[in-house]
C-alpha cells in the first residue's frame, strides 16, 4: 500500500503556501518539513503528500499522464476543493460535476502543472 506521494516544484515556499490552503480543506496539515521538502498529512493519519525540489536540481515538470487524486465527502466538498485550488492560482482541467452514475469529480492543475482530481464516490 502507499506510504506517500511526492510531487515536485521549482518554488517549495510558494507551493507550501498553496497546498497549506488548498490541504486545509479537506483536514490536511503540514507533518514534516526540512529545507528540501514539505509533507502534509490527513486528520486520521494514512498517505502523505510530499512536495520536494528535485534532488538532481534540474527543473522539476509534472508528469505526462500521473494525477493525484483528493477524495471528498460530498459532490459539495468537490466544489470546495476544486474552487479553493482555482482562487488560488491552479488552472481549470474539468469543472466539477458527475461523471457517470456514481462518481462526482473535478480536475485542476496547480502552480507547477500537476494535475489533481477531487472525487467523491459514494460507499455501498
Amino acid at each position: 500500500m502507499l506510504s506517500y506521494v511526492t510531487l515536485g516544484t521549482n518554488d517549495l515556499q510558494r507551493a507550501g503556501k498553496f497546498y497549506d490552503e488548498l490541504l486545509s480543506v479537506v483536514g490536511g496539515k503540514r507533518a514534516w518539513e526540512t529545507e528540501r521538502f514539505i509533507g502534509w498529512a490527513g486528520p486520521t493519519g494514512g498517505t502523505m503528500m510530499m512536495l520536494m525540489k528535485p534532488f538532481d536540481e534540474q527543473p522539476c515538470t509534472p508528469g505526462n499522464g500521473v494525477m493525484m487524486a483528493l477524495a471528498a465527502e460530498s459532490p459539495e466538498q468537490v466544489k470546495a476543493i476544486y474552487d479553493k485550488a482555482i482562487s488560488l492560482g491552479a488552472t481549470d482541467e474539468g469543472e466539477p460535476g458527475p461523471r457517470g452514475d456514481a462518481f462526482h469529480c473535478g480536475y485542476f492543475r496547480d502552480l507547477d502543472g500537476n494535475k489533481f482530481n477531487a472525487f467523491y464516490m459514494p460507499q455501498g
